[in-house]
């Protein structure tokens, strides 16, 4: 095949690079044992070395077996970022089992469904969310619950006043005992043992990681990443940042861990290449602002919301954001003038890459010091080969051509877990079909035009209008609904229900957005609610979704 991409490539940049037959948690070992005094960790103010992460997990490791874990064994981990996240990531794949990152804000009906499909017999998790994960025993295969606190991980004072500030703000304080099947982090980190039964031969294809992610229809999918999937992705995505040097480098974790892309680009690189992670359980402006002037991160993996809340921030003149000097953005579409107006204020280079969970995730990206385009995705990366499928034949598409991405490599998935339909499906022989519209120039630089159909990415987060859909047709009082994706300046798109009463019945919108709240994380409960007689539908019945959309768009432009 054709790939006119190489072309372009500097000359510091590989075609093809080598994949070494390893399990992740060795390159944890190899950084322990290279930057032992390093550190690896800084979480508000608190540090650990290499070597501390490395013995914290090992001791995890240890419990986790000694409780029962099994080589290929799930445990979901559900936490913000904090050092326990990094922790119990690397001590499940020691311990031979297989991470199953779970989002916090997941409420009971999609931890349930999670927990289930995974089959987890353990999960890692804070305090705050104990009453919700509690409920999971008696639902789901859940055997043992490891419960931490933020301020587990916190330095003096701030670890005796943060108790007095989760009351304040989420109005309890959750006392759980060491004992049963309940196991207190702490207590495990100063009592276990860190030598851990050698886990039988792993190889490098066996299944690292389920990353859940949602699909135009049906209910989420584990997506299986073995340990070779994320070992290529994340050196290839070190191999593209040639100027970052080894052990030197310090990254700003605010992109989620519990995402794939956080998990590769803050989490995997930081760990194979001896950075310092610099970890932020949530995203908050001011915050960030203050950290990057306090402690100098070089590398800032984020989405374009996050670049343009800090541009819009009121003080940012005030900062000083200069030691930025690469940024990956990612989860949703780059405007050029956000990428223009960061890399101003910081004189960085902040590039556009392209990915989905199915590839651990990267597969397209701009270059940071070499030659970008303008609304382009980038070319792919080394070991990856992509194509456009044509629409009209079937076939390879040429140059400019719209038709459907394809992408091959080492970083692209097993398949989905437990769901071999919709792997066939998704997967042409070696080809991992997209779902997105898209061209490639004569240059070997891609371009999407449209995004899978029906799903909304609104503030970076994917979302998926069926499983919104389905808890609102719940609700006693609905006859019709459908859930869109509309324009939103700051989010990129919005989550907007419309929705058609029965007969008879009235309903405010304040009573659908509580409903909403109660089965579904915040960020897939919709922002606008319409009430409407009717739906605009096909001769067959089925619901014109995109004409929603369309109707909406039309409203913008008239405004304006």
């Amino acid at each position: 095949m054709q790939k006119p991409w190489l072309n372009q490539y500097p000359e510091q940049i590989p075609h093809e690079i080598k994949i070494e037959e390893k399990s992740l948690d060795e390159y944890l070992q190899e950084a322990a044992s290279e930057f032992p005094t390093k550190t690896a960790i800084h979480f508000l103010g608190k540090e650990l070395s290499y070597s501390e992460l490395y013995k914290q997990s090992l001791k995890l490791a240890n419990y986790l077996q000694a409780k029962g874990l099994q080589k290929g064994d799930r445990v979901s981990i559900m936490l913000p970022n904090c050092p326990q996240a990094v922790i119990a990531y690397y001590s499940v794949l020691l311990a031979g089992g297989i991470v199953v990152q779970t989002n916090p804000l997941y409420m009971e009906r999609e931890l349930e469904y999670q927990l289930k499909d995974s089959g987890a017999t353990f999960i890692i998790t804070l305090d705050l969310l104990y009453p919700r994960v509690s409920k999971m025993k008696a639902l789901t295969n859940l055997k043992h619950i490891i419960v931490t606190s933020i301020k587990d991980y916190l330095p003096f004072p701030k670890n005796l006043l943060y108790p007095l500030v989760q009351k304040k703000q989420n109005q309890l304080i959750v006392k759980i005992e060491h004992q049963g099947d309940t196991h207190l982090f702490k207590k495990i980190m100063d009592v276990a043992e860190q030598t851990i039964n050698k886990v039988e031969m792993r190889s490098s294809d066996d299944i690292a990681l389920l990353q859940y992610t949602g699909g135009t229809t049906g209910f989420p999918k584990g997506v299986m990443l073995t340990h070779k999937n994320i070992i290529a992705n994340t050196k290839m995505c070190a191999t593209w940042m040639y100027k970052c040097k080894r052990g030197e480098e310090s990254m700003l974790g605010i992109v989620p861990l519990f995402h794939v892309y956080g998990m590769t680009t803050v989490l995997n690189l930081s760990v194979m290449q001896g950075y310092k992670m610099i970890l932020l359980p949530k995203f908050d402006a001011s915050e960030t602002l203050k950290t990057i002037e306090k402690l100098r991160p070089s590398l800032f993996p984020g989405a374009p919301t996050i670049y343009i809340a800090l541009l819009n921030h009121p003080d940012i003149e005030k900062y000083d954001l200069k030691s930025i000097s690469c940024c990956i953005s990612g989860s949703a579409p780059l405007p050029v003038e956000i990428q223009e107006q960061f890399e101003k204020v910081t004189g960085g280079r902040v590039v556009e890459g392209y990915g989905l969970s199915e590839a651990s995730p990267v597969t397209h990206a701009n270059f940071f010091w070499d030659k970008r385009k303008k609304g382009s995705i980038g070319v792919p990366w080394p070991n990856t080969d992509s194509v456009i499928f044509s629409y009209e034949t079937g076939g390879v598409a040429e140059p400019n051509e719209i038709g459907e991405i394809a992408v091959r490599g080492p970083q692209v998935m097993k398949g989905y877990w437990n769901k071999k339909e919709e792997t066939e499906a998704t997967m042409k022989e070696d080809w991992l079909l997209t779902g997105d519209v898209g061209y490639m120039d004569e240059e070997g630089y891609f371009y999407i035009i449209d995004r899978k159909k029906d799903m909304i990415i609104a503030g970076g987060f994917n979302i998926y209008p069926r499983e919104i859909e389905e808890v609102l047709y719940e609700h006693e009082k609905v006859q019709e609904v459908v859930v869109a994706g509309v324009p939103d300046p700051y989010r990129g798109e919005t989550v907007k229900a419309y929705i058609v009463l029965k007969e008879n019945q009235t309903a405010t919108i304040e009573e659908m957005n509580d409903y909403a709240r109660q089965h579904l994380a915040a960020y897939k409960v919709p922002r606008i609610y319409e009430f409407r007689k009717e739906l605009p539908k096909t001769a067959v019945g089925k619901i014109l979704r995109r004409a929603l959309i369309e109707e909406e768009t039309e409203k913008i432009k008239n405004a304006n």
